[in-house]
């Protein structure tokens, strides 16, 4: 496992999951929130993230967080490792509402609130984003290792069995 990709519904956990992986392999982790978001709301563009990304993707070793579908593809391309993890929507709204008025460092910003739009997004994302996401890992499953949680629990579980083998 040297090269990541943590993929999700936002609020299922990704970041977190992201940071407790690079706790325990050492791997330099990237979120993708950080390179396409700038602290003033805005955003990069569109040549400016594929060149962040690409710069990123070249590296020996890395984790890198988010979903962004757009770049599944590359990033399934390049990697050995991907973790899904495929939870509830009610877990993934609820994990994106506590999230609200955290600092995050995986954000350069604070949510003040959970955004409807965003909202909708959560709820659309099961029926309209996993469908894409579940094809693609298996266009590039082969040659790569690829792990389904469906609960926060099972993620937590492998993350301690993982670190158990490491001892």
């Amino acid at each position: 496992m040297k090269k990541i990709i943590v993929l999700g519904c936002p609020g299922a956990g990704k970041s977190t999951f992201a940071r407790r992986l690079r706790d325990l392999t050492g791997l330099p982790l990237y979120y993708l929130d950080q390179i396409w978001h700038k602290s003033d709301r805005t955003t990069v563009t569109r040549e400016e993230f594929d060149a962040a990304l690409g710069g990123i993707l070249a590296q020996d070793a890395w984790i890198i967080d988010g979903n962004y579908k757009r770049t599944i593809e590359p990033r399934l391309a390049a990697c050995d490792t991907a973790f899904l993890l495929d939870y509830p929507t009610e877990i993934c709204l609820a994990g994106a509402a506590a999230r609200v008025g955290q600092v995050r460092e995986e954000m350069p910003w604070t949510e003040e609130k959970l955004d409807p739009e965003f909202r909708q997004y959560i709820v659309d994302f099961a029926a309209q984003q996993l469908p894409q996401v579940y094809a693609l890992l298996a266009q590039y499953g082969e040659g790569r290792h690829i792990v389904i949680f469906r609960t926060r629990e099972e993620a937590d579980a492998w993350l301690r069995l993982y670190e158990q083998s490491q001892t």
